[in-house]
């Protein structure tokens, strides 16, 4: 089973001793936070630059992924050779807990993410998509519950048109380098990567915020002024 923790030889603290937490409640604990407060613990801990780019949003609103990256980078291309056989072998490497993010050197042609794909990253427990590019078939992702992130959608398919050249390698999306196995967090504010590194830590440090903040929402509710919040330790 895998499990996270801090890799002391690469950790920011080593002098912390954070709990071992298997992948799967590690990654259904992150899916109960909300962008806001995940980026708000990066900032804290000095990591200000992890959000995807302010275009890539959810096909709908209320859709929420938490997972492990799985990355897959690709580019223009002509070429068609080979090019199922290799989107198989990626759709084959697909594992449970994954989040598939998508580097395609900003393409605006094609769609990198259907129907299809969406029923084989389903079957192979994979959490969502993350997608610096395209959707299409969208009615039929939709019907199947599955959370997908975009900058656009076409009817325009990839054959002839574009090409996955790897998976399972660094990508770069805007500022922002995402490796395998990196967490990632994305509901309606946009896409967050967390090193895995930090994984733990900011996944404790947010759920401890979670409860200061409901705290702060509570002198609010009864009549605390703002700045008398701020004078206790509260914030907006």
């Amino acid at each position: 089973m895998t499990t996270f923790n801090t890799d002391k030889s690469s950790s920011v603290n080593t002098e912390e001793n954070l709990p071992d937490i298997p992948e799967k409640e590690l990654v259904e604990r992150y899916q109960k936070l909300y962008g806001g407060l995940v980026n708000d613990t990066l900032r804290e801990m000095g990591y200000v630059h992890q959000t995807l780019p302010n275009d890539i949003m959810p096909l709908r609103d209320h859709m929420c992924v938490a997972g492990i990256a799985f990355t897959v980078r690709g580019r223009k291309s002509t070429e068609t050779q080979g090019e199922m056989e290799q989107r198989a072998q990626m759709l084959d490497s697909l594992h449970e807990n994954s989040v598939v993010v998508w580097d395609t050197h900003r393409d605006d042609e094609s769609a990198h993410w259907g129907e299809v794909m969406t029923k084989a990253a389903i079957r192979a427990g994979c959490r969502g998509a993350i997608v610096d590019g395209g959707v299409r078939d969208t009615h039929l992702v939709l019907s199947q519950n599955f959370p997908v992130f975009i900058r656009y959608r076409s009817s325009n398919g990839m054959l002839g048109r574009f090409r996955m050249t790897d998976f399972q390698q660094p990508i770069t999306i805007g500022h922002v380098m995402i490796y395998p196995g990196d967490v990632i967090f994305a509901d309606i504010d946009g896409a967050i990567v967390v090193p895995r590194k930090l994984a733990v830590k900011v996944l404790l440090r947010s759920e401890e915020i979670r409860g200061e903040e409901q705290v702060y929402k509570q002198w609010i509710d009864d009549g605390m002024s703002p700045e008398e919040v701020v004078k206790r330790g509260g914030y907006f």
